[in-house]
């Protein structure tokens, strides 16, 4: 009953990727022997393969355009990445047991779509990359210890708060890009005024305490003893979080750049 209860709460992520049934124990759950479990040790380990496979397509695009200097030059690339990447993560959230092959397919799409846009920021404003990348680690490294020393609880009022605003947050991305399609938008989320600023501030801070979320829930897999395959899921987790966040946090300098 108590190992019930503790994978129900797993439901309740910030991170689209966490479904409510993401951790529900199945026949491989009990039936796997120790070796064949999830870790923690593997969860990172498959996260930085990960992490270098995205930046070996994102170094491809990145070169290519600063070779040509024309941003032609690499959009069918990142329309790829884009579209290839929104599929895979699809197929990943859905079929989970096929994470080994396709979150790194994810991984490798999304550096298409995170070399392009970096480049065109970074032609924009030399420098904003690595500041950005700076950042995002940093945060990450900053989150983990804070979380690992109990200094952030993820507490059911906690989880409940940054699910709701992460849900009002793509809820308004959502209503902006059909906007587009009719050539309005809502102004502030692009502004580089205070106000606009603001909110990628508090973009950003909703992006980085869901790195929170995700630490507890793959530490609770890991603990109720999740299958082997889950440790290539957790990794694609924390992926998709941290290129959120990166690319909040490369909005955010942008808009403070160009003030």
């Amino acid at each position: 009953m108590q190992n019930r209860n503790a994978l129900a709460v797993l439901g309740r992520s910030g991170n689209p990727v966490f479904r409510g049934n993401t951790f529900a124990p199945d026949a491989t759950f009990a039936a796997a022997p120790a070796a064949q479990r999830m870790t923690l040790g593997g969860t990172v380990n498959k996260t930085g393969i990960l992490l270098i496979l995205c930046l070996a397509t994102a170094s491809i695009v990145w070169n290519r355009f600063f070779e040509s200097g024309n941003p032609a030059s690499i959009m069918g690339l990142l329309w790829l990445g884009l579209i290839g990447g929104l599929g895979a993560a699809i197929v990943t959230m859905f079929k989970r047991q096929w994470a080994a092959i396709t979150a790194p397919l994810y991984a490798l799409l999304q550096g298409l779509v995170l070399g392009g846009i970096s480049a065109i920021f970074e032609a924009q404003y030399p420098g904003i990359v690595i500041q950005a990348i700076g950042l995002t680690f940093g945060t990450l490294g900053v989150l983990l210890f804070a979380y690992k020393s109990g200094w952030i609880k993820p507490t059911e009022n906690f989880r409940l708060i940054i699910v709701a605003a992460t849900g009002g947050i793509a809820i308004l991305y959502l209503i902006s890009f059909i906007m587009g399609f009719f050539g309005s938008s809502i102004g502030f989320i692009h502004s580089n005024g205070l106000f606009g600023i603001g909110f990628s501030l508090f973009v950003v801070a909703i992006a980085a305490l869901n790195l929170v979320l995700d630490f507890d829930f793959i530490e609770a897999a890991a603990e109720q003893g999740a299958p082997k395959y889950m440790e290539w899921f957790g990794a694609f987790s924390l992926m998709v979080t941290l290129i959120w966040l990166y690319l909040e946090i490369l909005r955010l300098l942008a808009k403070l750049r160009s003030r």
